[in-house]
């Protein structure tokens, strides 16, 4: 797998698990706002910790990035084999 392939992978990767991570400990606003305010969606969550799931995505696509290469490396996961 060559550098290019390589860094596809790893953003395909990195995005989804990082739509997977996105809803994991959301709490949305339930309180009643008193006076409206507009623009705030009162569904929007009050702390998303948008950093804190950066750091997971990218540990987790790490970790699966590091097995898929090294099966492709020992040849072991080989998809030029299986079309032809």
């Amino acid at each position: 797998m060559g550098i290019t392939g390589s860094i596809i992978v790893y953003v395909m990767i990195w995005w989804v698990i990082f739509f997977s991570v996105l809803p994991m400990g959301i709490q949305s606003n339930k309180e009643i706002f008193r006076e409206k305010i507009e623009g705030i969606d009162p569904g929007a969550p009050k702390n998303p910790k948008i950093v804190k799931k950066f750091l997971i995505t990218t540990l987790i696509t790490t970790i699966i990035f590091a097995v898929i290469y090294y099966l492709v490396k020992i040849d072991l996961l080989n998809l030029r084999e299986f079309l032809q």
